[in-house]
Order: C-alpha cells, then sequence, then structure tokens
C-alpha cells in the first residue's frame, strides 16, 4: 500500500479494495468518553499509524462525521475501521465476546498501575483511554487485565491522553511477532 503525504490524504477517501490491501495488526483503541474532539482526531491518527485492527469510541466520545476530528485527523477516519458503543463496558464485553485470549489494558494513573515499559504486551490487544480529566470510570479499570503509567517527573500529574495512548502504542509494538 502506499503511503500518502498529509496533502493528499486530506482529500482522499479509500475504495473497499484500498482497505483491503492494509495489513492490521491486532490492537483495538478504545476511547472511554474522551471529551476533546481534537484528541479523537489525533487518536485516528495514531491508530493509522500503528495499523491497529479498530478503533472504538465509547459514551460520550464524539464520532465522525465531525470537522474538528477530520481536521485532527488528516482524514484517517476514513481509513481506520472505527465504530460506536454506547459503553465502555459493552465495547469491551464484545471484543472479548469475539476473541477470548484479548488482553486489556488501561492506561490511567491508579493505585494499581505498572511503568508502561515494564509489561510484555500480549496479542490480540486493547487499549483503553480515558475522559480527559476523569479518567477512565471504575467499572471500565476493573475489567482491565493490567493497568500502565508513564511516570511523571514535573510539576504536572498528567500527559495528554492522545500523547500517552502514543507512547504506550509505541512500546506495545515491540512485541508484535
Amino acid at each position: 500500500m502506499k503511503r500518502l503525504k498529509p496533502d493528499v490524504l486530506r482529500a482522499t477517501s479509500p475504495n473497499r479494495e484500498d482497505l483491503e490491501k492494509i495489513k492490521r495488526n491486532p490492537i483495538y483503541i478504545v476511547l472511554d468518553n474522551v471529551m476533546d474532539t481534537y484528541n479523537v482526531g489525533a487518536i485516528f491518527r495514531l491508530a493509522d499509524a500503528v495499523a491497529a485492527e479498530k478503533v472504538i469510541l465509547c459514551g460520550e466520545t464524539e464520532t465522525p462525521p465531525n470537522t474538528r476530528i477530520k481536521k485532527a485527523s488528516i482524514n484517517t477516519t476514513e481509513w481506520v475501521t472505527w465504530s460506536y458503543a454506547s459503553t465502555t463496558v459493552k465495547a469491551l464485553q464484545e471484543l472479548k465476546t469475539q476473541n477470548s485470549k484479548l488482553k486489556i489494558i488501561g492506561i490511567e494513573q491508579d493505585s494499581k498501575s505498572v511503568p508502561f515499559d515494564k509489561v510484555e504486551y500480549q496479542f490480540p490487544i486493547a487499549f483503553v483511554v480515558g475522559h480527559e480529566t476523569n479518567g477512565i470510570s471504575k467499572e471500565v479499570l476493573d475489567m482491565t487485565d493490567k493497568i500502565v503509567e508513564l511516570p511523571m517527573y514535573g510539576i504536572n500529574t498528567s500527559l495528554n491522553v492522545m500523547v500517552s495512548l502514543g507512547i504506550v502504542l509505541y512500546q506495545a509494538i515491540k512485541y508484535l511477532e
């Protein structure tokens, strides 16, 4: 598959044949009430960058078509498979039903979290990110196999949800066989 520069990507929509040519990795990205549409768009770019199988937008997360999502995604919403679920719990239950070997990883600061770079990631895998202020809901955290976080050394307590996801994704794809 030929890679497209941003200016071409913004003006291009794929056909079925184009989409079938993309080799997808067994990675699912699940957004638990992510509110910022620019984060949503940037997460679509990340999903494309790692050839994720699917992005699942849950709860109050905005969905395409949305001009801010489209702008931030540089139109990767057209190239990345995505769906909407009314709740993250339902989305994760459905993923687990489809593949019992799926590992669910929450990216969150929590008393149970471990450093993101101390985990051996196993596939298929679903990464869950949460609301920019409230994080991943407790009900969803209880469904995870592991919770990972990034160390913070400055005065700020957290990184942007899209930035955190990107760092963890690129750590995890090192474990793809």
